[in-house]
């Protein structure tokens, strides 16, 4: 018998599917759910990792000196480098700009409701303070502040409100934007008003350094580990260690997450295509009595769910858009960044359903034995 052409399994595999579409959309439906869950979550972590270093990315220097045996700062800095330390940093060879910061945790109160700021202190002619004041200005006095514009939408606070800290009355005298993180909102003061509230006249949670030209921040790095009691790192190192810290977190729970949601995606195509392979047991039976392989009806199988999975994996990135979009706009705090990669993997995951969900139904119709069919 003459194998049948590569055109009639494409045909027979729409076929199948478009025999009852309602039941088609319902898959196509299912597995874009599955799709936009996957795809939002990596989105979503993605963009918690890039706000855990949002304040780094736009610092001063590439190198930073830190306390003996401190290496990130998201749980906050409870030890300090002392005035002596910044001197003896800038004394060293190779050393362009020093710029002290002093980083307070706190959590005040704002109408009722705990909020977790992270409050900068720094020199404004040093540098270390916003990077995009969107209304008002720097702090000039040791009571004035510049607050997150997030921060300040979700409690109606404007320019020239006031609020306490630790006993301290601050007044906004700035909104910055890009400034809001998932685990705390950045707040900008002098450091003379950090100082005071940290009990640390002059101290620094760490030195952000910049290299003179002609020296390289590897070979600053290896200059400056030489100062004693502190722990001198490449900030892109410190970076990389404040998104491990918070990836350590998050991980495991997306991770779950979207294990679930590709289980779910795949019993969708599963299910689909059993249902419509079943219906048409006797039609396989047929084709393969007049001398079909069982590549071939593996094939007829196997491009149903890749046809279903793939309408519904590119359904799902649209609505992942659409998601990401809706919770920034909601919950501006949340940061959702769907990259290339994230699409990337996330088809991927769409391609290894449609296998999945087809592998049972497919052997079903290569075991089956014409003579049972005719039987019937």
């Amino acid at each position: 018998m003459r194998a049948l052409s590569l055109k009639q399994p494409w045909g027979l595999a729409l076929q199948n599917l478009l025999q009852d579409k309602l039941r088609f959309a319902l898959s196509v439906v299912g597995v874009a759910l599955a799709v936009m869950l996957i795809l939002f979550l990596l989105g979503l972590r993605a963009g918690i990792l890039r706000s855990a270093i949002i304040y780094f990315d736009n610092a001063p220097g590439s190198v930073a000196v830190m306390p003996a045996g401190v290496k990130n700062t998201s749980a906050g800095i409870s030890q300090f480098l002392p005035r002596e330390t910044a001197d003896r940093v800038a004394a060293e060879p190779g050393v362009g700009r020093v710029t002290p910061i002093l980083l307070m945790m706190a959590i005040p109160e704002f109408h009722g409701r705990k909020e977790v700021i992270k409050l900068i202190g720094y020199d404004v002619a040093l540098g270390g303070g916003p990077w995009d004041v969107s209304q008002g200005r720097e702090p000039q006095a040791d009571d004035e502040v510049v607050l997150d514009r997030v921060l300040a939408a979700r409690h109606d606070f404007k320019v020239g409100d006031t609020f306490n800290v630790a006993g301290r009355q601050l007044k906004v005298v700035g909104l910055s934007s890009g400034t809001t993180s998932f685990t705390g909102s950045y707040v900008f003061a002098q450091k003379g008003l950090v100082d005071s509230l940290v009990l640390t006249p002059g101290a620094a949670s760490m030195l952000l350094v910049t290299p003179m030209s002609g020296t390289s921040s590897a070979e600053l790095v290896a200059t400056l580990r030489s100062i004693p009691d502190t722990n001198v790192l490449l900030k892109t190192d410190l970076m990389a260690n404040e998104q491990q810290l918070v990836a350590g977190v998050f991980d495991q729970i997306v991770i779950l997450m979207v294990v679930a949601a590709f289980v779910v995606g795949a019993l969708v195509v599963g299910m689909v295509i059993y249902t419509a392979t079943n219906e048409r047991r006797g039609e396989y039976g047929i084709i393969k009595a007049l001398g079909a392989r069982s590549s071939v009806l593996y094939r007829i199988v196997g491009l149903q769910a890749v046809v279903s999975a793939g309408l519904g994996a590119g359904v799902g990135v649209g609505f992942a858009y659409a998601m990401g979009w809706l919770v920034m706009t909601a919950r501006p705090q949340f940061l959702v960044v769907i990259g290339p990669s994230a699409i990337a993997i996330t088809l991927a995951a769409g391609f290894v359903m449609a296998l999945l969900g087809a592998l049972f139904p497919a052997r079903a119709v290569a075991g089956l034995a014409p003579a049972d069919v005719f039987r019937r």
